[in-house]
């Protein structure tokens, strides 16, 4: 649905993709599938059918089908120099997650988590469509800088990140502080600072350079505001409700650089 959202689009419908084990429970498949029910009905859409097989290892996912006005799409491209970058969710899902299946994430800390995952993009690819913003992501499995890197190399230009403004769930920076490591945040690290796609400034410390690669599921939005749109944003946030962070701009230059 976020892929959706992150277009400026709006969900219409969507068909379930479910792998499950013979041995699991099936009240816990149906409790999965009715929570996909009640989001898609939360975004205005409906399940219009699906496909279940037998697997070893549980899987579910949605194929969802949206639609956009062609003068309203949001892409990752272009972003021009001098645009604000404004975040709509604070960070840390995959932190604190990987911390829950290892037995030490606090209920309250989990909790926070979860909602922030559930919590639907809808307003804020509102926001962004009244606002006449064209540049944007969600922020997913490439963290907020892998996500980043995308719009400015889709924009042919750099980005700057200010990594104290960044958002952060409850006890997520706790938890990269203990040094919680998992393949996702290695395979980001490896890849955008191992081969030079982000500069991190002297001082900048390990745990914020692991929350900025942290994966996140179903992450935020990542939008490009325009200082000609700016007050069109401030508007149309408070018309529905949405929070948001401002924490970068689009600069010249290549890359990602956090300060």
């Amino acid at each position: 649905m976020s892929d959706v959202y992150a277009m400026g689009g709006e969900v219409l419908f969507a068909l379930n993709v479910v792998a499950w084990p013979e041995d699991l429970s099936f009240d816990l498949l149906e409790r999965l599938m009715a929570g996909a029910v009640d989001k898609l009905a939360e975004g205005g859409g409906v399940i219009a059918g699906g496909h279940t097989v037998i697997d070893k290892e549980p899987k579910f996912g949605l194929a969802v089908t949206g639609r956009v006005h062609p003068d309203r799409i949001v892409r990752k491209g272009p972003l021009a120099p001098g645009d604000a970058l404004w975040l709509t969710k604070p960070i840390g899902t995959g932190v604190l997650t990987t911390a829950h299946k290892n037995g030490d994430c606090s209920p309250e800390d989990l909790a926070s988590a979860v909602a922030s995952m559930v919590a639907l993009n809808r307003d804020a690819a509102r926001a962004a469509s009244e606002a006449g913003l064209h540049a944007g992501t969600d922020i997913t499995g490439f963290g907020l800088v892998g996500h980043a890197n995308e719009m400015a190399v889709r924009s042919g230009i750099g980005v700057r990140l200010e990594s104290s403004a960044v958002p952060l769930l409850p006890g997520a920076r706790a938890h990269a502080e203990r040094g919680v490591s998992f393949g996702g945040l290695e395979r980001n690290t490896a890849y955008y600072v191992g081969e030079g796609h982000v500069r991190f400034a002297d001082g900048i410390d390990d745990s914020t350079r692991r929350l900025l690669l942290d994966p996140q599921t179903s992450g935020g939005l990542l939008l490009g505001v325009p200082a000609a749109h700016a007050a069109a944003w401030d508007r149309a946030r408070e018309v529905h409700g949405v929070r948001a962070w401002k924490i970068g701009e689009a600069t010249r230059g290549r890359g990602i650089t956090v300060a």
